[in-house]
């Protein structure tokens, strides 16, 4: 079985990670703290975020991607609606990869754990958001 993706969703939910991340990290609310414990300072440039935004886009996109593909082998295989079959999958997917994979590499890095907290709940939030978005909009 091949899973019926909603493109137009997936893109969506893409560009809804970088709203979630402009937001998140926004100085008034986790930057400055996320700039500390991480050690960044911000160069003014704006051409210096282009390669981190390109590179953001792209893993987005096939996180989306594949969240869509997943939620959908979910939902024919439990059955239900859509929309909670993707937003469950997504917090698996979160949990089992992104979380997990995030805590043991921020570990060996010794990277503060309110840092590795601050990231993993970041991206809890995007999952989820690209969740509603690819959910409410199940493939024809």
């Amino acid at each position: 079985m091949i899973p019926a993706i909603n493109y137009w969703a997936v893109i969506l939910a893409t560009l809804s990670t970088m709203v979630v991340g402009s937001i998140w990290y926004t100085p008034k609310v986790f930057g400055n703290y996320w700039m500390k414990k991480s050690g960044v300072t911000p160069s003014g440039k704006a051409s210096d975020a282009f390669g981190p935004i390109l590179t953001t886009v792209l893993v987005s996109f096939v996180s989306a991607w594949v969240l869509a593909g997943a939620a959908y082998i979910s939902w024919k295989f439990y059955e239900g609606g859509f929309l909670w079959a993707t937003i469950a999958t997504a917090i698996v997917l979160w949990a089992g990869f992104t979380a997990a994979r995030f805590i043991t590499h921020d570990a060996f890095d010794k990277r503060p754990s309110g840092l590795t907290l601050l990231n993993i709940a970041h991206e809890l939030v995007t999952f989820v958001v690209m969740a509603v978005i690819i959910g409410v909009w199940p493939p024809a």
